[in-house]
């Protein structure tokens, strides 16, 4: 059976025991630190203590910079280069800091709104605005941003919202200021949100603000819960008044063709009466001429024709016979034909 004993207790006198632990790396490397002055120990746990705090510290300047954000290296409180995504080090702290910033993340503020009180005491004051035909509008404004330089946006601005809060309003009240409200409040509201955005967008760049405007929206955009009632008898007003116009635009519409038509037809008319009377009154002229003529030609024979067909012309219309008292005996019956087509 072996023997177990301990190879620390001096007691058991067992030296071989005592020289196989001598033997281990852990007796070689603690026999190495000791020393026959306690002073001296303390030293040696001090010095390697030390040297391990200081690969601590110089391995602490590893730092991972994730793929939505930017790196921003202060060496010594001051800026010193922007790091992108991926490993990145450093010299440690207090030398160099590094901030990390999120520049993928989308922000947003609001006007008008009970949000917006964070900066300012009174959103009354801040969602009613003045348009260009002296109305007031209440617009509740919502402004999504994002940080596309991590380092103009810490140092080139003491308070990133607020400054995007104040421009943002001041340029809506410009924007808003040059505008009438009938728009605004019905269907031109992306005009004035195309507008905002660009022209926020040039202000912010101004200040090397280091954000992009994503998009800009307007929530709310309507005349004052005060005047309401009053502005909605104004809408319907105008609504009346429009409905009135159209109506009488419509009978303008269909009465002036109709007049324009029954002018033409006048006109037709009478073109046509002057023109068969011109005709008539010609030809009359040139019969005349023709008779005339015929006249000069042979008076007797002409005026012995014109007498014929003056009294047949006459004669025509006669509702009698003449009859001649010689020749009675060799009359025959005759048929009035006019006398029965007028009883006809």
């Amino acid at each position: 059976m072996v023997k177990n004993s301990n190879p620390w207790n001096d007691e058991s006198g067992d030296n071989d025991n005592w020289n196989n632990v001598e033997q281990m790396p852990l007796k070689h490397s603690f026999k190495r630190w000791q020393t026959n002055n306690p002073k001296d120990n303390w030293f040696g746990y001090a010095k390697y203590g030390a040297m391990l705090i200081l690969v601590l510290w110089i391995c602490s300047g590893f730092y991972q910079i994730q793929p939505s954000e930017q790196g921003v290296v202060l060496r010594f409180g001051r800026y010193a280069e922007t790091t992108d995504a991926g490993l990145h080090y450093h010299w440690p702290t207090p030398i160099e800091d590094v901030i990390k910033v999120n520049v993928t993340q989308e922000r947003s503020i609001n006007l008008g709104s009970s949000d917006s009180r964070d900066f300012r005491n009174n959103a009354f004051t801040e969602s009613h605005m003045l348009t260009g035909d002296e109305n007031i509008v209440d617009i509740n404004l919502t402004v999504v941003w994002k940080i596309k330089d991590a380092k103009n946006y810490l140092f080139s601005m003491r308070s990133p919202d607020e400054t995007v809060s104040v421009a943002a309003q001041s340029v809506l009240r410009e924007i808003v200021g040059q505008s009438e409200m009938q728009p605004i409040i019905t269907g031109d509201r992306g005009k004035v949100e195309d507008e905002t955005k660009e022209e926020l967008q040039r202000v912010l760049d101004e200040f090397n603000a280091g954000i992009v405007i994503v998009r800009v929206k307007l929530q709310k955009a309507d005349p004052p819960r005060e005047v309401v009632d009053a502005f909605n008898e104004v809408q319907r007003a105008k609504a009346d008044m429009e409905r009135f116009k159209n109506e009488a635009e419509a009978y303008r519409n269909e009465v002036i063709p109709r007049a324009k038509g029954h002018a033409v037809q006048i006109t037709q008319d009478a073109e046509a009466y002057k023109a068969a009377t011109v005709n008539k009154a010609e030809g009359e002229a040139k019969r005349f001429a023709s008779v005339y003529e015929a006249y000069k030609n042979g008076k007797a024979v002409t005026i012995r024709k014109m007498y014929l067909d003056s009294i047949e012309s006459v004669l025509s219309k006669a509702n009698k016979v003449i009859i001649d008292p010689s020749q009675k005996g060799n009359l025959l019956p005759v048929l009035s034909l006019n006398k029965s087509a007028a009883k006809e």
